[in-house]
């Protein structure tokens, strides 16, 4: 279970929620960042332009529930677009550039707690992105699954449908389902 770190007059900290798709990362964040809302901090959101499956601002999670966001294209934009805030949330950590790590150390220095989601593994299981940095520096880590479509154990693989070697392809149920590492192997 999480415990919030801090509400009001906290120091800086980096929270990292991961997970393969499907686990309920985002709707993690959005949880969160709902309470930061109740709490009456300054929040500010963030997600990377590429994302624009549900929506080009909003965060929305797999059951459509949401939280307005500023798209930004590279990470070093957070830190210009984060002043006078609490919190920062960024969902979709491993979209974004290499700096996400020293961005998101940079505003815990500055008192400011950091939520950030994103997937930890790719399609087939390798370390993805920023996200394994991201965890290493993390204050709080949240690891999430979802379920395997294929045998309903614990799932941590977002497997991939389609032949397809391109690490980056946004999709959704379309292109990728929740598997367990034997599932994805057996590719049954």
């Amino acid at each position: 279970m999480f415990i919030e770190p801090y509400l009001k007059g906290g120091r800086g900290s980096i929270e990292v929620i991961c997970g393969s798709m499907f686990s309920g990362k985002t709707e993690e964040l959005i949880r969160r960042l709902k309470r930061v809302k109740i709490a009456k901090l300054k929040a500010e959101i963030f997600k990377p332009t590429i994302d624009i499956r549900y929506d080009e601002v909003n965060i929305v999670s797999h059951d459509t529930n949401y939280i307005h966001s500023t798209p930004v294209d590279s990470s070093q934009k957070i830190l210009l677009l984060a002043k006078d805030v609490d919190v920062v949330g960024i969902d979709e950590a491993q979209f974004f550039d290499a700096e996400i790590g020293n961005v998101c150390e940079q505003l815990a220095l500055r008192g400011i707690r950091v939520i950030v989601a994103g997937l930890d593994m790719d399609y087939t299981g390798k370390p993805f992105g920023q996200v394994p940095n991201l965890l290493a520096i993390a204050d709080y880590i949240t690891k999430l699954h979802a379920i395997c479509v294929k045998c309903g154990n614990i799932a941590n693989i977002s497997y991939r449908k389609i032949a397809e070697d391109k690490q980056l392809i946004l999709g959704e149920k379309d292109i990728y389902e929740p598997r367990c590492r034997i599932c994805a192997q057996l590719n049954v």
